[in-house]
């Protein structure tokens, strides 16, 4: 079994209630369980900033499955959730990504693990460092909370969502 973070978002509709629902789906995978998840926190969008702002959130999967067959049930829940892919880094109902697998490093035509931007983005970070923070990036031999001291806030507000 392999653990897998995946990180999670939307800023379409329901935003934190698409983000629960991607969780309870990947909960629903076959040859995986849900272990662990982080809050939900509302993020400044990055890359194209003329748009709502996300939920994020990030969850732990213990899975038997390889990382390329885990990918394919991720594309598969963001398509039935809705998601339609127009344009990089635009509105998205649903976002899932698969951060880290283990300490795997895989480079492969449509697959990047480690995520190759999750040091650079808070709103990736935040989320792991609540649910994993002495986790080790596996080429940057930094934790999760270590990585998030490096990284300035500015421009990458990060709020958690309050129920």
């Amino acid at each position: 079994m392999k653990r897998a973070y995946i990180g999670i978002g939307s800023n379409m509709g329901d935003r934190t209630r698409n983000c629960l629902r991607a969780i309870q789906g990947m909960a629903q995978f076959p040859d995986t369980s849900l272990s662990g998840q982080s809050d939900l926190y509302l993020t400044q969008p990055q890359g194209k900033e003329d748009q709502e702002w996300f939920a994020n959130s990030a969850a732990l999967l213990e899975t038997g499955l390889p990382a390329k067959d885990l990918l394919d049930l991720l594309l598969d829940l963001e398509g039935a959730m809705g998601r339609v892919r127009k344009e990089r880094w635009g509105p998205r109902l649903m976002d899932l990504d698969i951060l880290l697998f283990g300490n795997d490093v895989i480079q492969e035509e449509n697959l990047i693990i480690p995520h190759p931007l999750m040091h650079q983005r808070r709103f990736v970070l935040v989320p792991m460092a609540q649910l994993a923070p002495d986790v080790i990036h596996p080429i940057l031999g930094r934790t999760m909370a270590q990585l998030l001291g490096l990284l300035p806030e500015d421009g990458q507000s990060v709020v958690p969502v309050r129920e």
